[in-house]
């Protein structure tokens, strides 16, 4: 069975940076394209980014777009999510999830496996 660990979140001061990681275990990594969103406080879960099996493929969401970086690592079983400058509307928790398709996809309901998600506050 597919499990997903996220870890590295925190709390970080508006303009800061951080780092979170998405640990895979039970599959064979390489085969799955790689997602990132985030839910904040009463809203719906959103895209934030994507990378595809071979990290040749990459899309963001507008809002993150030139301040997040999206990376993986096939031989650590392992997806990266680096964020600069993040700002206050940032606040939410960010989970993994994994697709097992070549396609790169910013729909939620098109991954298959997800996280439990890690919290990431960004203060004013």
């Amino acid at each position: 069975q597919v499990q997903l660990v996220e870890s590295g979140g925190g709390l970080v001061q508006a303009g800061g940076s951080l780092r979170v990681s998405c640990a895979a275990s039970g599959c064979t990594f390489s085969s799955y394209t790689m997602g990132w969103f985030r839910q904040a406080p009463g809203k719906e879960r959103e895209f934030v980014a994507a990378i595809s099996r071979s990290a040749i493929s990459k899309r963001y969401a507008d809002s993150v777009e030139g301040r997040f970086a999206i990376s993986r690592d096939n031989a650590k079983n392992t997806v990266y999510l680096q964020m600069n400058s993040l700002k206050p509307e940032g606040t939410s928790v960010y989970y993994c999830a994994a697709r097992r398709s070549v396609l790169v996809s910013t729909a939620d309901g098109e991954y298959d496996y997800w996280g439990q998600g890690t919290q990431v506050t960004v203060s004013s």
